[in-house]
């Protein structure tokens, strides 16, 4: 039904880009992306995708808006080149907190985002790990929201537990306690979770007690992502408070917006695992040293392409 499949990938996700491209062993496409002096973006394709299977793979973490509009004015370029079909591949979505209306006079940014993404011209959408499941219901065309927890737990199960010392997960706050279950499960571990309690308006919570045993423990604390790490880090202060052992931070979307780098850092944790869904700038690499594992999302990500333009279930990737 469509041609050959076509890889664009934005200034935000070039290195993941290109292990996509490497695994599906196929070339990057070229396209120059330019900003002017007035800050306006311009795309021109380096050859024509008519009747193609186009995937733009743009993640859209800091600079946001800046990637966001690059992600947009891509898909429009590729449009009005009479591409067959483009997918929009984010695997992280900005916004993505703002997907309820849940105090007077303010927008659902999320509903938004979405709605931009299919006016420029996606036929599809590709996404990992949403903050919140109903974000699908914001768009009208078809998209697959991947799940990176099988990558953390696959490395937990092979690299982590045949030394761990009764290990238990735990969840940094009860809102992500269903999917901390699913990745306790996955596992065949016990959970735990840390009660806190947001204050106000203001992004500062309060962190109270542990619901559950860590008492000479190990513990694996897991959420979908850490943007400042305030969370992780005051879940890590009361689970040794409560008497843990060691602590391992999992995650998949490694935001890590000032001070987390300092954060984490400050903290004496075994590990911190997560994915290439956001690029870590070297930085802030350097900042956590030998701590940081990061886990590549791209041999996932070019299988689901390839099913994808193959007509294939997706699916069946997860035994689903």
């Amino acid at each position: 039904m469509y041609g050959d499949i076509k890889i664009f990938a934005g200034s935000a996700s070039p290195e993941l880009a290109q292990e996509v491209a490497d695994y599906l062993g196929i070339p990057l496409s070229g396209v120059d992306l330019i900003e002017f002096p007035n800050e306006n973006l311009f795309a021109r394709l380096h050859q024509s995708v008519r009747g193609q299977d186009v995937f733009i793979i743009q993640t859209t973490s800091r600079p946001v808006h800046r990637n966001l509009m690059e992600l947009l004015i891509l898909i429009q370029t590729v449009r009005l080149d009479s591409a067959a079909r483009i997918t929009a591949v984010v695997p992280y979505l900005c916004y993505a907190r703002s997907d309820k209306k849940d105090q007077p006079r303010v927008p659902i940014t999320a509903r938004l985002v979405a709605d931009m993404i299919q006016v420029a011209g996606a036929d599809r959408y590709i996404t990992f790990d949403l903050h919140a499941g109903q974000i699908q219901g914001f768009f009208s065309i078809p998209g697959d929201v991947l799940t990176a927890f099988h990558l953390l737990t696959d490395y937990v199960r092979q690299e982590l537990l045949p030394r761990l010392h009764r290990p238990v997960v735990v969840t940094p706050d009860l809102g992500f306690a269903k999917r901390g279950r699913n990745f306790a499960e996955k596992l065949h571990l016990p959970i735990a979770f840390v009660e806190k309690r947001r204050l106000g308006d203001e992004a500062r919570t309060e962190v109270l007690s542990v619901i559950g045993d860590v008492k000479d423990r190990d513990v694996i604390l897991v959420d979908d992502e850490v943007d400042t790490a305030g969370s992780m880090v005051n879940a890590y202060k009361v689970v040794k408070e409560h008497g843990a052992r060691d602590v391992y931070l999992c995650f998949v979307h490694p935001v890590l917006s000032d001070p987390a780098t300092e954060r984490l850092a400050s903290i004496d944790v075994k590990q911190i695992i997560t994915t290439n869904t956001v690029p870590i700038p070297p930085e802030k690499k350097e900042r956590l040293k030998d701590k940081l594992v990061v886990l590549s999302i791209a041999p996932l990500l070019g299988e689901v392409i390839r099913r994808v333009h193959e007509g294939r279930s997706v699916g069946a990737l997860f035994n689903e």
